[in-house]
């Protein structure tokens, strides 16, 4: 399955800024804000609808609503900051957490934290900004397939290839969402030209 990749402007213009690295803790959170946003409005054409009749100032009106609960699956700690733009498309979605911590010596992903609700029937979306050796992303969506998750979509602002490779090899039947799919990985297993370290800047830390 191809991972679909943000054609968008606005997006374009979001991601400029976070990669500038002169680009302070306020306007990065900002941007990725933006961004984040754009990619739940994509991620909600996975979506299914019911028909509902509601009444309109004139007359009977058969629409479409969601006919699906949504859990948000941030990977700790870089991936809360997408929670709360896709918090705005989805205020009803419930929230579980999965803490990954990269050795970076390794670059091999360890699981510190999980804590999930319930997943059977759920559209799960894991967020993590940055989909580098997809090490992590990979072990989250082990983590969720696990505990009942059925339905997943996972969510990145920046990719590598070999990120994306991973989870085909892995996962190849979760759908990747992506703001950008960057040229390669460099020796140090960071994304190039990336952005540096998503969660150091989100959060002001080096």
């Amino acid at each position: 399955m191809e991972p679909t990749i943000l054609q968008n402007p606005i997006a374009d213009d979001c991601l400029t800024t976070l990669r500038d690295k002169q680009t302070r803790p306020g306007a990065f959170r900002a941007a990725g804000r933006c961004l984040s946003l754009i990619l739940a409005a994509e991620a909600g054409k996975l979506l299914g609808t019911q028909a509902q009749e509601v009444e309109t100032p004139l007359e009977l009106f058969t629409g479409r609503s969601l006919a699906q609960g949504v859990v948000l699956v941030p990977i700790l700690r870089a991936g809360l900051g997408m929670v709360d733009a896709f918090l705005e498309l989805f205020p009803n979605a419930e929230i579980g957490h999965v803490g990954l911590e990269r050795n970076e010596e390794t670059a091999q992903a360890g699981s510190y934290y999980c804590k999930l609700p319930e997943l059977l029937g759920k559209q799960v979306l894991l967020l993590d900004p940055m989909l580098a050796t997809g090490g992590s992303l990979a072990m989250a969506t082990d983590v969720v397939k696990a505990k009942g998750g059925e339905n997943l979509a996972a969510i990145a602002i920046i990719a590598a290839p070999e990120g994306v490779e991973k989870m085909h090899a892995d996962h190849s039947d979760v759908p990747l969402i992506l703001g950008a799919l960057d040229r390669e990985l460099d020796e140090r297993k960071y994304i190039r030209p990336g952005l540096g370290d998503y969660g150091d800047r989100l959060m002001g830390t080096h």
